[in-house]
């Protein structure tokens, strides 16, 4: 059971009812986390700004769910693990084999397995990543500003899997264990 409550979307003020109906016509629905979040008005805004943002950048939408299976599964958020399987699955955008990879911090296509393995680097080292790493994402044809994009990608769902983590909300998506936290 979630640590505060996760409140139905009508419970929640008008600010955070007016982003989450954006939520809901983008996802079709809104997930606990969005309803946590719509605690803080602030919050929510600020969380779906960040991800707003990044739909506009260099780095594709794949990539940047890689990356968030990476991620989640680094920081054992079983959580943002279950949504991100369950949304790559249903979109039928990476098949288990790539989710399988992607879990592993690494990817079955090459030039994402270099930013998969570089977030996956950053989420365990808690930033501390070397020269070699940055080199390895330029190897792979990743500008400055896309590698950037994978910081703040990481980013972002590092706040999605410390929230879920710390207030335990309640899983609404088929259940997938992380194997290992960071």
């Amino acid at each position: 059971m979630s640590r505060i409550p996760v409140p139905a979307v009508e419970h929640v003020s008008a600010e955070s009812q007016a982003l989450l109906a954006g939520v809901r016509s983008r996802l079709g629905a809104v997930p606990n986390m969005y309803r946590i979040i719509a605690n803080s008005p602030a919050a929510l805004e600020a969380f779906l700004g960040f991800c707003n943002a990044l739909d506009k950048g260099g780095v594709d939408r794949l990539t940047r769910e890689r990356v968030a299976l990476a991620v989640a599964e680094a920081n054992g958020s079983d959580y943002c693990l279950s949504a991100q399987t369950y949304r790559v699955r249903k979109a039928a955008i990476l098949d288990d084999a790539e989710i399988t990879a992607n879990r592993n911090g690494a990817s079955n296509d090459i030039k994402a397995d270099a930013a998969v393995r570089f977030a996956a680097r950053l989420a365990r080292e808690r930033g501390q990543v070397g020269e070699a790493d940055v080199e390895a994402m330029k190897r792979a044809g990743y500008s400055d500003a896309d590698i950037v994009e994978v910081i703040a990608t990481v980013a972002i769902n590092v706040f999605a899997n410390i929230i879920n983590e710390a207030l335990k909300t309640d899983i609404d998506f088929p259940r997938i264990s992380a194997r290992r936290a960071a």
